[in-house]
């Protein structure tokens, strides 16, 4: 009998001290729940913003690379542009809003400081001259600036080539032989990230001395005729000739979607492709 009464005095206890520990633990989360939320601490938060995109333009005083510039600027990028003479002297008041530095890619270390922060590279440097000349221009030049941007870690090289045209690729022997080897390091030097655009014929609004000369009037209505004659590209010797113009702005389009777009894919695009990837929106 003793030891039932202690049996029923022990369970008596412990459900008496389980629900102590039961209101204890009811009002430690009440008193949790009660408490204000912490809210301005998580807000106060500092967060990087997300990463800019920042273009550099060699060349962008050009006629090909003004307009490489101004597309950027339309799409809302950060541009930058390196070139011989620095600033444009364009009166167009998109030229306030790009960073102008002055450099010689023949120099190495001039470009370094206008790649600081850089994500992707557009090249429209190039030259005519002399054969020697022309080889430095072309293509000492831009292996240069590629193999700097890959040193500094950025991620996209598009480099603005030129079309074979065939027996011509023999008159301009320096041109084009300085071309091809700037196309071999970005494809080394960009496996991922290089693309190479050769276009013929460009043709648009240029500034000559002050003045516009609209070379669309010749461009333009070639370019309507032979896009649609690719078959005449296949002749022996002359078949090159036949490369169809193609509008700056159209050129400058695909460059820098090229350079921004992660998924552009990487490699060679001839006029063809380019101009499929103008239509494209």
């Amino acid at each position: 009998m003793s030891r039932l009464i202690h049996s029923r005095f022990s369970l008596s206890r412990l459900y008496t001290t389980a629900i102590a520990k039961n209101r204890r633990f009811m009002a430690t989360d009440s008193n949790k729940v009660d408490e204000p939320f912490n809210v301005e601490e998580a807000e106060t938060v500092n967060v990087p913003p997300p990463p800019t995109e920042k273009l550099l333009v060699l060349g962008g005083n050009g006629f090909v690379g003004s307009h490489v510039c101004r597309e950027a600027l339309n799409l809302g990028l950060n541009v930058a542009s390196l070139s011989r003479s620095g600033r444009a002297s364009i009166n167009d008041s998109w030229v306030s809003s790009v960073t102008w530095h002055q450099g010689d890619l023949l120099v190495p270390d001039s470009i370094k400081d206008a790649l600081s922060g850089v994500t992707s590279v557009i090249s429209c440097v190039g030259g005519f001259g002399s054969n020697s000349h022309m080889y430095k221009i072309n293509g000492t030049a831009n292996i240069n600036a590629i193999r700097a941007a890959a040193d500094h870690g950025v991620k996209r090289f598009v480099y603005i080539s030129a079309a074979d045209f065939g027996v011509i690729n023999y008159l301009l022997k320096g041109y084009y032989e300085g071309k091809k080897a700037a196309e071999t390091e970005i494809l080394t030097r960009f496996p991922y990230g290089g693309v190479i655009l050769r276009p013929g014929f460009i043709y648009g609004t240029i500034h000559l001395s002050g003045m516009k000369v609209p070379l669309g009037v010749i461009g333009s209505p070639l370019e309507m005729v032979l896009q649609h004659a690719k078959p005449l590209n296949q002749i022996p010797l002359v078949g090159p000739l036949f490369v169809p113009p193609v509008n700056v702005t159209s050129v400058a389009k695909v460059a820098v979607r090229a350079a921004t777009d992660p998924v552009f894919p990487p490699g060679v695009l001839d006029i063809h492709a380019i101009l499929r990837y103008s239509q494209r929106k």
